[in-house]
C-alpha cells in the first residue's frame, strides 16, 4: 500500500502545535502523505467574507459570508482526503470541528478523532462515528503508519 500518496486533512483546533507534531512525525517515518487543513489564521478565516465581498453591519452576515467561502475550501479538501483527522482542543466550543467530523463521516471518509479524556462524554457520538479516537498526535502518526505500511 505504501506506493500511493495519502491525502490527510487536519481539521480542528488552531491554538496548539498538534498539526506540526503529526506532520513532523510522518516525516520522520517517511510516510507517503500530503497534508491539507482549513485556514488556521483565525482573523483571516473570520474576516475573509467581508474582506472580499464587503462590510456587513451585523455579525451574523459577516460570519455567514466567511463561513460560505471557508466551506468551499473545507468541503473540497475533505472530499479529496483519504483520512480526516479532527482535533478537539481543551478550550473553546469547536462546533466547526464537530461539523467537519460529521461531514467526513457522512462522506464515508476514514476518520480519526483526537481529544483529551475530559471530552469523552461530550464527544461520545463523534467518537462512535470515528474509526479511531487518539489521545496524542503521536498516536495519530502511529495509526497512519500502520494503515499505510501494515
Amino acid at each position: 500500500m505504501a506506493s500511493k500518496e495519502w491525502q490527510i486533512y487536519l481539521s480542528g483546533e488552531i491554538h496548539s502545535d498538534w498539526r506540526e507534531q503529526i506532520v513532523d512525525g510522518c516525516g520522520e517515518k517517511s510516510l507517503p502523505v500530503s497534508f491539507s487543513a482549513p485556514v488556521t489564521n483565525h482573523d483571516a478565516s473570520d474576516m475573509v467574507g467581508v474582506n472580499i465581498l464587503g462590510a456587513e453591519d451585523q455579525n451574523f452576515w459577516r460570519d455567514r459570508k466567511g463561513a460560505g467561502i471557508n466551506a468551499i475550501r473545507t468541503s473540497s479538501l475533505i472530499g479529496s482526503a483519504d483520512v480526516v483527522v479532527v482535533r478537539f482542543g481543551p478550550k473553546y466550543k469547536q462546533w466547526n470541528a464537530a461539523f467537519d467530523a460529521g461531514y467526513a463521516a457522512a462522506l464515508g471518509k476514514a476518520l480519526v478523532i483526537l481529544h483529551d479524556p475530559e471530552h469523552d462524554h461530550a464527544l461520545k457520538e463523534v467518537d462512535a462515528a470515528a474509526h479511531a479516537t487518539a489521545r496524542t498526535p503521536a498516536q495519530v502518526v502511529e495509526i497512519l503508519d500502520y494503515v499505510i505500511n501494515g
